[in-house]
């Protein structure tokens, strides 16, 4: 077949398939949102969804009227998730109302971001502590104070924070949220990304919506334990076991405790891929039926219509609420150097509530 029939044949076929096309719609009933999208393609309807929650706007007008009075400007850089707030010095003791504005904002865009701060560590903790206590981390490199996580990265030590997360689902009461700041930012790379785990839910299969109505899962902290060379000693990991829970179980759907949104809250470094169980009766899944479940949602988050991204400056500030979204750090400046100090705000043990 030459160049020119192959063109012939397809113009020819192509105005018979629209034809075709055209004579079933006009015969065919309207269909419902639901129908339009495939069951294994909902991320848009997801968005949509989410969106049309919101309102159709990226903030309440009552949030804007709050920002406009405390002269807050912001800047949206996500459709459902994600904003730049301007005009706000966090160095600066804050007044009850801003901390209220600041933690609506929080529950309205799920993570939001200052530029120019450069806090030092006791003014990154006293800005954490206005939304409530913190936790320590019992795993990884602190500053100068115990509730400073310092997480840094260079030619010797390459970043593997490149996975989608939310934080610390080992614990028995994950926390509220994190507040971060960049110390050291490479020349190119190292932004962050999240994604908005209620247009997540929203965009599952109906079919596997309704199968995790009553599902929990297993999730416990093994990959902090080190493994080979890195291993910390047998002696040390009963210490630590006998002082901090060893595989806590969390549903997979969450509600969240403000908004009363549904979540899909999970780890996968942290979950027991075949773990998942009935948590009305307690039978198991089964472990087929578990991995299966766990690698659908593991690449749910990952589909670009549920996610933002933030380019840092040194002095950058992040505050994310671990109950609504996740993250994923992109390693893509190696061999620059990264620093970043985070601090995890405590909070509450997860619960799922349909109503």
């Amino acid at each position: 077949m030459t160049d020119g029939d192959f063109n012939r044949a397809a113009i020819d076929i192509s105005a018979r398939v629209m034809a075709h096309r055209e004579s079933k719609q006009s015969v065919q009933a309207s269909r419902s949102r639901d129908e339009l999208f495939p069951a294994y393609n909902r991320a848009g309807l997801g968005v949509a969804l989410e969106w049309e929650r919101m309102g159709e706007q990226p903030v309440s007008d009552k949030l804007l009227q709050r920002a406009d009075a405390l002269g807050v400007e912001f800047e949206h850089i996500g459709l459902t998730l994600g904003s730049v707030l301007h005009n706000i010095d966090l160095k600066q003791p804050l007044a009850p109302e801003q901390v209220d504005f600041l933690y609506q904002s929080l529950l309205e865009r799920k993570v939001i971001f200052f530029h120019d701060q450069h806090l030092d560590e006791e003014q990154q903790l006293t800005f954490a502590r206005c939304f409530g206590d913190l936790d320590a981390f019992p795993f990884g490199n602190s500053g100068e104070n115990p509730f400073i996580l310092e997480l840094e990265h260079d030619d010797q030590y390459p970043a593997n924070q490149n996975g989608w997360h939310t934080d610390v689902t080992w614990m028995e009461k994950p926390s509220l949220g994190s507040v971060a700041q960049t110390v050291v930012v490479p020349p190119i790379g190292g932004d962050t990304l999240f994604s908005d785990s209620y247009a997540v839910y929203l965009g599952l299969n109906p079919d596997l919506q309704a199968r995790l109505q009553h599902v929990s899962a297993v999730s416990d902290y093994r990959p902090l334990l080190g493994i080979g060379d890195k291993a910390l000693p047998d002696d040390l990991v009963e210490v630590i076991k006998s002082r901090i829970p060893f595989g806590v179980s969390h549903p997979i759907l969450r509600t969240h405790p403000d908004t009363g949104q549904t979540t899909v809250f999970l780890h996968a470094a942290f979950i027991r891929h075949d773990s998942l169980y009935d948590n009305r009766s307690g039978d198991p899944l089964g472990a087929s039926e578990s991995r299966k479940i766990v690698a659908e949602l593991l690449q749910q988050h990952a589909r670009p219509e549920y996610t933002c991204r933030f380019q840092w400056r040194e002095g950058s500030v992040a505050f994310w609420d671990n109950r609504a979204l996740q993250h994923y750090a992109a390693s893509d400046y190696y061999p620059h150097r990264r620093k970043l100090r985070r601090v995890t705000i405590s909070g509450d043990r997860p619960f799922y509530n349909p109503s």
